[in-house]
């Protein structure tokens, strides 16, 4: 892009939006960090700062949508208009569902589910004014497939993907310049499965196929590029599932009632004092800062053909119309 643009990513200490932050970063935009560890944020602003970018570090909890607000006055007035919103920030709770307390399930819904809703509303308050401004979700396939274990996080996940769907809706009704778009993520290698609160009997892991945060950032900042699209697939693994899903989804039940227990844990067992980033930041005094890459990096991708494909397919439409119209003419020469 030409301009600096300015930014904001939340839950940009760590995994996915810390990869999202120094990607835009590395652009010369301006990007205010939005999450609530200290050690996370500084460790972030310098991964800007050294990509090339403007960082502007905002201590925040995404489920008190009073600080969300604040929050958002802040950055406009140190940083200026808002262009991009990346709502990123969640926490979870591996278990079964009887198995998380009824106040855990809460806290999951209010920082994963109604962080996205407070974030969106802070963004388009300003953004439908000035009639320009993109808001991206970032999404999982798990917005449409639920699994086992993970109960609190998928439901919040297809609520995002409904509440979405409306707000998308009510802008192009209005005729609004402004865009709402949403990323469907696959498994990722990310230090969450280091620091959310589980109550496996060994150590959570991603269901692979694994990729990489730069696959999942790179999708990210070209639907924020190009935000009149609903919804991006990052990930063959995304397209299966969710096609799977639409064609058979009682029998994908059966699937991952067999696999989904055993594929999510490794076969080391869990360390009893693994923190736990449910009601206070996983970075602090005792613990590092954890960056973007998890403990998977030999087993994750660094690249997915898929999200190419998703991002040209104007170039395979119109090879796939030369293949055929090549086709048609060695035929006719028959």
């Amino acid at each position: 892009m030409g301009q600096q643009r300015v930014i904001v990513v939340t839950g940009a200490t760590g995994g996915v939006g810390r990869a999202v932050a120094r990607r835009f970063g590395a652009r010369g935009d301006a990007v205010a960090l939005l999450a609530r560890g200290t050690d996370g944020l500084v460790g972030a602003a310098k991964d800007v700062e050294q990509a090339g970018g403007r960082a502007l570090p905002v201590e925040v909890d995404m489920a008190d949508h009073r600080a969300v607000e604040a929050a958002a006055g802040y950055v406009e007035s140190e940083l200026g208009p808002i262009d991009v919103w990346v709502n990123d920030a969640f926490t979870s709770v591996f278990a079964p569902f009887l198995e998380i307390a009824p106040e855990e399930f809460k806290r999951v819904t209010e920082v994963t589910y109604l962080g996205y809703v407070y974030g969106t509303r802070a963004a388009l308050s300003r953004m439908v004014p000035r009639d320009r401004g993109t808001v991206v979700q970032v999404g999982s396939a798990l917005a449409y497939r639920g699994i086992p274990l993970q109960s609190a996080y998928c439901g919040a996940k297809h609520a995002i993907q409904g509440f979405h769907e409306s707000v998308r809706t009510e802008l192009l009704h209005d005729g609004s310049n402004v865009h709402v778009t949403m990323v469907q993520l696959p498994a990722v290698n990310t230090p969450q499965f280091d620091w959310v609160l589980s109550r496996l009997r060994r150590k959570a892991q991603p269901v692979p196929p694994i990729y990489q945060p730069e696959v999942a950032a790179s999708g990210i900042v070209y639907a924020a590029d190009h935000p009149r699209r609903r919804e991006y697939w990052v990930g063959g693994s995304t397209a299966a599932t969710l096609l799977a899903n639409t064609v058979a989804p009682g029998l994908l039940d059966r699937y991952l009632a067999r696999t989904g227990f055993r594929g999510q844990q490794t076969d080391q067992p869990r360390d009893p004092d693994q923190p736990a980033n449910l009601w206070q930041p996983a970075d602090g005094p005792r613990e590092p800062d954890y960056g973007a890459h998890g403990r998977f990096d030999d087993q994750a991708k660094a690249r997915s053909l898929q999200l190419w494909a998703s991002q040209h397919h104007g170039v395979l439409a119109g090879g796939a119309a030369a293949a055929a119209a090549l086709g048609a003419l060695a035929w006719r020469r028959r």
